[in-house]
């Protein structure tokens, strides 16, 4: 078992997220990491595109959706991903039936029975038969609403998730900067997709731990360790701490230019930060505290240095016309000014 520094498990983790960029698709990216963080929609869109290939953009990563290659939905931890069809109908397969055990008290506390759940599938997939267009939510919580199935107070986001973990439906192709709800196609899952689903996710984000694993899928962990055991990955040593890689993960990524520590922007909700139950290797406890103030649950986007989070930075927007970083941990001033460099020349507003 090789032992890693910190420094070493860094790098080695940012070759795994693709940081620097790789020669793959949004959909091969996608693809290759399982499911990526999509609950802020603008920010999983560039998360996807500054992975893939040099002059990917977001409109590139908006299509992929379009052609139905890219899906998302919520396939783990109650939580949006962006993901694949195939890899959303092995998601579900594992972890479906906890989702919605995991929710019967607020299906109760909401009055939505059995029938009323029906009912709003069967309504949603009705106006998903149309080719070509498929409902925005608006348009869906307006459709229960005049068939008499009350969307106020939770209920229509309720029967929409629910509906989703189901398998019935997805968040697919764009109209203007709203997704529509796509009714998921049907196929094959593997008799058991979880050691193909682990080994996927320890590529994209080795070195990762059985831990961060378990807390990822919200499965138990001994589920977990057997099927690393059949999932092909390496066992490795961070500063003597179990975690796993796979060896040919990194191949034909891009290395950074120069003998420059590298400096990586980050979207808000990025992997590099929510892959992990444990975020002690990337971030200091003051410098995560600084990333969701106040414990809100919102992420701010990251400035990393040679994979270490020392800052959050905000980019151009409609209403923002300059783009600002706050650094919290020290940075030299030759640092400090590449960091000033790559928020300039950042590509995807």
């Amino acid at each position: 078992m090789d032992n890693l520094t910190r420094e070493d498990a860094l790098r080695l983790r940012r070759a795994s997220h693709l940081l620097g960029g790789s020669e793959l698709t949004p959909a091969e990216v996608v693809d290759r990491a399982i499911a990526l963080q999509g609950q802020d929609l603008p920010a999983v869109l560039r998360a996807i595109a500054m992975r893939s290939a040099p002059g990917t953009t977001v409109a590139d990563v908006r299509a992929a959706f379009d052609r139905g290659e890219l899906v998302r939905s919520w396939p783990v931890r109650g939580t949006l991903f962006a993901t694949t069809p195939a890899h959303l109908r092995a998601l579900l397969s594992l972890t479906s039936e906890r989702l919605h055990r995991a929710t019967v008290k607020r299906r109760a506390a909401l009055e939505l029975d059995d029938a009323t759940i029906t009912a709003a599938r069967d309504i949603g997939l009705r106006m998903m038969a149309s080719p070509g267009e498929g409902p925005t939510r608006a348009e869906l919580l307006e459709a229960w609403e005049d068939a008499g199935i009350s969307a106020a107070g939770g209920r229509g986001y309720h029967l929409i998730v629910h509906n989703a973990i189901g398998g019935a439906w997805h968040w697919g192709r764009f109209r203007g900067e709203e997704q529509e709800l796509v009714a998921t196609p049907s196929g094959e899952v593997p008799d058991d997709p979880l050691p193909g689903i682990v080994r996927g996710l320890v590529a994209a984000r080795g070195p990762v731990t059985d831990a961060d694993l378990a807390w990822w899928l919200k499965l138990p962990k001994g589920q977990v360790r057997a099927a690393l055991a059949g999932a092909g990955v390496t066992e490795v040593a961070v500063d003597g701490a179990k975690a796993f890689v796979v060896a040919d993960a990194v191949a034909g990524v891009r290395e950074p230019d120069g003998p420059d520590a590298p400096i990586d922007l980050v979207p808000g909700f990025d992997e590099w930060i929510l892959g992990y139950e444990d975020r002690s290797l990337v971030a200091s406890p003051e410098m995560q505290a600084a990333l969701v103030p106040g414990n809100n649950g919102v992420f701010k986007p990251a400035v990393l240095l040679d994979g270490t989070v020392v800052g959050t930075w905000q980019g151009l927007s409609k209403t923002r016309r300059e783009s600002s970083h706050e650094l919290f941990e020290k940075v030299r001033a030759a640092d400090r000014r590449r960091i000033d460099a790559a928020l300039a020349a950042w590509p995807l507003a």
